[in-house]
This record gives structure tokens, sequence and C-alpha cells, in this order.
């Protein structure tokens, strides 16, 4: 997977290409495909038939049948909001990985002990930003996180220097790209 995660928001499936291109020609290969839209299951089986050398997943599976449709169009990773049990066991049996939001030290604690070791942190800037990283890292040294939410040009490369960083998420460069 690659350090920089576009949360990508189609509205139209008919512009799920030209964005997965546009991404591409930045020189990202990688794309969270957020399920809040009527089009996302199609649009996440569209960039994977489209772009089989990009990894696109899906973002802001909240469920076990989003998580569900999202595995069946191909998604290779799956981003929670939150923990959810139903789809860490989804994800499990179809073995894609699963990066569940988790911002405090008991959710921390929950998918540790459920055998994950990255977690999306969201949002990222209004629980603390790299000062919480740093804090939650001290008591659980083998987490490494995914920061989404306030994250942009301006502090971009202070979380991607961080050594308990594993990638950024966001949507600020998502801007430019129709």
């Amino acid at each position: 997977m690659g350090k920089i995660i576009p949360v990508v928001t189609i509205n139209n499936l008919e512009d799920t290409v030209s964005v997965l291109s546009a991404l591409r020609a930045d020189g990202i290969n990688t794309a969270e495909i957020v399920f809040r839209t009527y089009c996302a299951e199609d649009a996440i089986r569209l960039g994977v038939k489209e772009f089989p050398d990009m990894k696109i997943g899906a973002g802001t599976v909240i469920n076990a049948e989003q998580c569900a449709a999202a595995i069946r169009a191909g998604a290779r990773f799956i981003v929670g909001p939150g923990f959810s049990q139903e789809v860490l066991k989804k994800c499990r049996k179809a073995n894609v990985p699963y990066y569940p939001g988790c911002v405090t030290p008991t959710e921390i604690m929950t998918a540790i002990a459920n055998g994950i070791d990255v977690v999306k942190f969201f949002p990222a800037q209004v629980f603390g930003g790299l000062k919480a990283i740093d804090a939650l890292a001290a008591a659980f040294p083998k987490i490494k996180f995914i920061p989404t939410g306030g994250i942009n040009k301006s502090n971009l490369d202070e979380y991607l220097a961080h050594p308990k960083v594993f990638a950024v998420g966001g949507s600020w460069m998502m801007g430019d790209i129709k």
C-alpha cells in the first residue's frame, strides 16, 4: 500500500476512470473509495477492472453488508470510521486487510485483542494529531496509525515522517481531480 491513501468519493460511476487515472498520473497507486454513495460498489468493481495495478479499497464501511459488497466488488482493503466485529469477521474470511477507526485506548485495545496492528486514526487533527499519536504509541508500541482528517499539504510531510504512521489518508488531494 502507498504511504498516501486518497479518500475518494465517487458520486457518478462515469467519473471513476478519470478520477483513478488522475491519481495514477500523480504517482498515487492507492485509492479508498468511500461507501457513502449509491455507486460505490460499482465504482470499486470498475476501478479494480480498469486499474489492476492499483490497490483499490473501500472506506467508510460500517457494517457487514457494505463489507461483503465491497469484497465482492474486489476491494483489496477495508477501512471503517470505527471498529466493527462483523466487518472484521467478513474481512478475515476473505483474507482482506481491515483498518478500523480507533482513537481511544479502549478502541485500540479492542483492535489489538482482535489481532489488528494498523488502525485508522480519525479524525486525526480533531483528536490531537501527532501529539495524540505519540501518546497512544507510548502505550501501544506495536500499533501503527493511518491518520485521516485534517491532513493536508501543510502538515503532510510531518505525518509521513513519523515512525508510527503506516500511511496517511485524506481527501485534500481530490479538490483538483474531477
